[in-house]
């Protein structure tokens, strides 16, 4: 297999965003355990960027290092999955309730832009999931908190690791996508209080799903 051309930025982060995105993709499977001789090979590098990456992916929970014994995909618990969705809940509706009071006409603007986006996605599922996403880090981006924004990016990685992606269960997209109009109307309406329960719920019913 020819080696993976790699950019010019520091190596162990090339390979951990390499690795991140086959995670991601599955291509890597929670619980599986991750062969560096491979990999090292697949990438045309040595083993010490590769485990410098590692470190990098064990620190976001990712993976789980094992002394002696290497490293493999962080399996997710029902337990880490709850908490996890309790974090998002309890940061992302203190965020959307802060855009309701403070954001301008052009941000909500942005906004529902990006909802109609979504609306036009439902048939099209990797790009349901990707709008989606990019809605919620808008939403967090306009409350202007990068303390928040960091913490949720890296709970949403982990997140992401859940074999059951909530979104996966019939149904489930039009129920989100229910729930984010509901969202933007209560954002339209500068009433904080209701945009942040409206995200509260999206998120609870969010976890019922994935559960």
């Amino acid at each position: 297999m020819s080696a993976v051309s790699l950019s010019p930025r520091a190596l162990y982060e090339e390979v951990a965003e390499l690795l991140r995105q086959r995670i991601f993709r599955r291509e890597l499977e929670p619980g599986s355990w991750i062969d560096e001789l491979k990999i090292a090979e697949e990438y045309g590098i040595s083993r010490t960027p590769l485990r410098e990456a590692l470190k990098v992916l064990a620190a976001e929970g990712l993976v789980t290092m094992k002394v002696r014994r290497g490293a493999y995909v962080t399996e997710v618990s029902e337990k880490d999955l709850a908490d996890v969705y309790h974090l998002l809940a309890l940061l992302e509706s203190d965020a959307a309730g802060v855009v309701a009071a403070r954001a301008s006409d052009e941000d909500l603007a942005d906004l529902q832009t990006l909802h109609a986006e979504l609306e036009g996605a439902v048939s099209e599922r990797d790009r349901f999931f990707a709008l989606n996403e990019q809605f919620h880090l808008r939403l967090l981006e306009l409350a202007h908190n990068r303390w928040r924004q960091q913490m949720v990016a890296d709970l949403r990685k982990v997140m992401k690791l859940n074999r059951h992606n909530s979104l996966l269960k019939s149904g489930r997209i039009e129920e989100s996508l229910a729930e984010h109009r509901a969202i933007v109307e209560a954002l339209l309406q500068r009433d904080p209080a209701l945009t942040a329960q409206r995200m509260r719920e999206h998120f609870h019913n969010g976890l019922e799903a994935a559960a």
